[in-house]
């Protein structure tokens, strides 16, 4: 037996998929799944419960990827020691994010990333809040990038940027030959939102009712995504992160003005588990994330924005992992 098996094991559970294990590790599907069944057959037993989709591990399966999530984990940092000796950047970065900041900012500094250290590895896993903090939580990722969150007994959190909420519009709507508005000009009318149990629903809602205004909520998604191909078929205007916009707005199918009288913003932070040895190599990176953080904020008496909800707040730990904590 290889330690190469051991690693394509972890990668395949780290992975939830053989193929995209298989990528990480030049290796084919069937080399991959084969090498899943090698060591099954060296066990004598069913380390994946194949049956399931996605597939599950079995008890025996579970002991198994712990003890060699250790064993691989020790080698990387123990060949990451070796070689910052000579000021080496080497290792993987595994990166889960929720799709909206993936998209907006992680390709880029990725690409970057890899053009400074080429012999470093930096997988990028887009996924739902929550996924991305099981992910953390269980040693599939290194870092999570979400929104809203806090630390916790479990997970440190630091903070990373504050995105700028804006009023958004389809372009034949009649607010669209406006650069701005205040927020009362949403009075009265419809709106698309996010689903009631995510953060940024819950501070929407209470910066509406602090100003008194009340919107027709005609629909509501669960990812910005959705949201903005509502607003496009002019079903309703949205108040979305800017940078989430950008290329919507420059191609002209929506529509962005300005918050006039109040300052919204959606904080977005770093997280990573707490007692987790940071490599060289991830401590690199987060240096090229915090690197690009925005330089000057909106001012930190933001409307509607809590302690309980900011990163690195003082949270309620027993909570903070729960629904009413999810981000989209």
């Amino acid at each position: 037996m290889h330690f190469k098996s051991l690693k394509v094991f972890c990668d395949v559970v780290d992975c939830r998929s053989f193929s995209r294990a298989a990528d990480r590790n030049g290796l084919t599907q069937s080399g991959t799944s084969q090498i899943v069944h090698q060591l099954e057959e060296r066990l004598s037993v069913k380390l994946i419960d194949r049956s399931t989709r996605p597939f599950e591990l079995t008890p025996e399966g579970q002991v198994y990827y712990s003890g060699c999530r250790e064993i691989v984990d020790r080698f990387d940092a123990l060949e990451d020691e070796v070689r910052t000796l000579r000021d080496a950047v080497v290792g993987r970065v595994r990166i889960a994010s929720i799709y909206s900041v993936g998209l907006s900012y992680m390709n880029v500094l990725v690409q970057r990333f890899r053009e400074r250290h080429p012999d470093a590895k930096v997988y990028l896993d887009y996924q739902h809040p929550d996924t991305v903090m099981d992910q953390v939580l269980n040693d599939r990722a290194d870092l999570g990038l979400v929104s809203f969150a806090n630390s916790t007994r479990t997970l440190q959190a630091v903070p990373w940027r504050e995105e700028r909420m804006t009023l958004v519009c389809a372009p034949n709507h009649e607010l669209a030959t406006r650069s701005s508005c205040k927020l009362g000009d949403l009075d009265g009318r419809k709106m698309i939102g996010f689903d009631e149990n995510l953060v940024i629903r819950q501070r929407t809602d209470r910066l509406l009712a602090k100003h008194h205004v009340s919107v027709q909520m005609v629909m509501a998604f669960d990812n910005i995504e959705t949201i903005k191909r509502a607003i496009e078929i002019n079903t309703g205007v949205g108040l979305l992160p800017q940078p989430t916009t950008m290329n919507e707005v420059a191609q002209g199918t929506l529509v962005e003005l300005t918050l006039e009288d109040v300052d919204f913003v959606r904080p977005i932070g770093i997280i990573h588990r707490r007692g987790k040895e940071l490599s060289s190599t991830l401590r690199r990176f987060m240096e090229l994330l915090q690197s690009t953080a925005d330089s000057s904020h909106p001012s930190r008496h933001h409307d509607d924005m809590h302690t309980d909800g900011m990163i690195g707040g003082t949270g309620n730990s027993d909570t903070a992992d729960s629904a009413t904590t999810k981000s989209p």
